[in-house]
């Protein structure tokens, strides 16, 4: 039987974070669930301390995804115990809080890291006069994976890490230049410089932007 997670509660010693201690033990399960199980402790942040045993706060999302991982689980022949925890060590808690913010402060800087390539493929199609709406829409999957991740890395970034704005407004200049290449692509088709492109098709990324809850 799974355990249950209870609601959040104030850690001793001052701890300010409740904490989910989460054990997987798929045994004899096969190794598709075995992969699938960490691959959701993966999308949700977790930060292993030792091979099958990893640490989450106790949030609210986290807290009904793992729930709902330590069901499927148990129906399909493995365990994923889920032990809600304080730690009274208040240096050992910053510790972790620290070790997470860098792995979401990392990921941030990836996301920094694609976006020169994607400015760079729109600059080139600019400098060979292919502005055309092929290359739009190609551009635009592109941008919509960029903010599809930077939206996972958000939403999974508990502590506030660094990195961000920056991210974030790496992704808004990605917006801003494709809702110009766009602008150029329709005049160039069309045959009509006048044509104007809505700015709103392309918002601006937000520091703020949280990837959709899990239903």
């Amino acid at each position: 039987m799974p355990s249950t997670v209870s609601a959040p509660r104030p850690g001793k010693s001052g701890s300010r974070v409740g904490w989910l201690l989460v054990v997987v033990s798929t045994g004899g399960a096969s190794s598709t669930l075995r992969v699938q199980v960490w691959r959701k402790l993966r999308s949700l942040g977790a930060l292993y301390l030792q091979q099958s045993v990893a640490l989450l706060p106790d949030q609210p999302q986290p807290r009904r995804v793992v729930q709902r991982l330590a069901d499927r689980a148990s129906r399909e022949g493995g365990e994923v115990r889920v032990l809600p925890i304080a730690i009274s060590d208040l240096a050992a808690e910053r510790s972790i809080i620290d070790e997470f913010c860098r792995e979401r402060a990392d990921e941030y800087a990836e996301v920094c890291s694609r976006t020169p390539a994607f400015l760079e493929e729109i600059a080139t199609e600019r400098r060979k006069g292919r502005a055309t709406y092929t290359e739009f829409e190609e551009s635009e999957a592109d941008l919509h994976r960029l903010e599809s991740w930077l939206a996972k890395i958000q939403a999974r970034d508990y502590f506030s890490a660094s990195g961000q704005s920056e991210a974030a407004d790496a992704i808004a200049e990605c917006a801003t230049t494709l809702s110009e290449f766009e602008h150029e692509a329709l005049a160039a088709e069309i045959g009509d410089a006048s044509v104007r492109v809505d700015a709103r098709s392309h918002p601006r990324a937000s520091p703020r932007l949280r990837a959709v809850e899990e239903k």
